[in-house]
């Protein structure tokens, strides 16, 4: 039997493009469900803070921090945030920046962390996603990021002791020296079977292909070891 085609992908929760790249990937792949010989597909989030030094509790809005932070006027970012809005929209998200809190993220990739030593890191991806970008709440303080672990089905007093411990903190750490290394410099960045990077938020027809294209190799190359 073939191995997995594995992607591992750096992301953060507070980037739009992410949540919109994260949609596209899993439909790309849904494409590819009903073919007679289907890629099997592991996915693998990676911690990426896209911008660190931003406070707990940021007092205003996107277009605020935008604006604060980013150096982009007032007009030019709300433009952007229209544009972005838009795109989600075709990939079936509806993005509330009206609502959103802006937050620092690093708790966040620890619980992610936490997750995936636990076997849920992809139920847990999608609910901060969803919870960040469409439904307002907050992703960067440890009482709501439990209740968001337990609704992804993570037990509550581990997933309290996890933030207050910090000890998945290194692995967020490991997570951006590898980036670093690989000259990720933006996300969503995909790497595909170790081999194929992807950056930014392809769109759906893309990721169907390349799954295709890794699992036809996959294929090639196992056909020729058993000949």
């Amino acid at each position: 039997m073939t191995d997995a085609i594995k992607i591992d992908v750096w992301s953060d929760i507070a980037c739009p493009w992410c949540y919109i790249g994260k949609r596209n990937l899993e439909n790309g792949l849904a494409a590819t469900a009903a073919d007679d010989d289907a890629p099997v597909v592991e996915i693998e989030y990676h911690s990426f803070e896209l911008s660190p030094d931003t406070p707990e509790d940021f007092d205003g809005g996107e277009v605020d921090y935008l604006s604060q932070h980013k150096g982009i006027s007032p007009e030019s970012a709300r433009e952007m945030l229209d544009r972005v809005t838009g795109v989600a929209a075709d990939a079936g998200l509806t993005y509330r920046f009206d609502l959103l809190k802006h937050t620092n993220t690093v708790k966040a990739h620890e619980l992610l962390h936490f997750a995936k030593e636990n076997g849920r890191q992809l139920e847990l991806a999608e609910i901060l996603m969803s919870a960040y970008f469409l439904e307002g709440k907050h992703v960067g303080r440890d009482d709501d990021l439990v209740q968001l672990a337990v609704a992804a089905g993570l037990d509550e007093d581990a997933a309290r002791d996890a933030l207050a411990s910090q000890r998945y903190r290194s692995a967020v750490r490991a997570d951006q020296a590898q980036a670093q290394q690989f000259g990720i410099t933006g996300v969503p960045f995909f790497v595909i079977d170790g081999k194929y990077g992807v950056s930014g938020a392809q769109p759906v027809e893309a990721f169907t292909q390349i799954a295709r294209q890794v699992w036809g190799e996959r294929r090639e190359a196992s056909a020729t070891a058993d000949a």
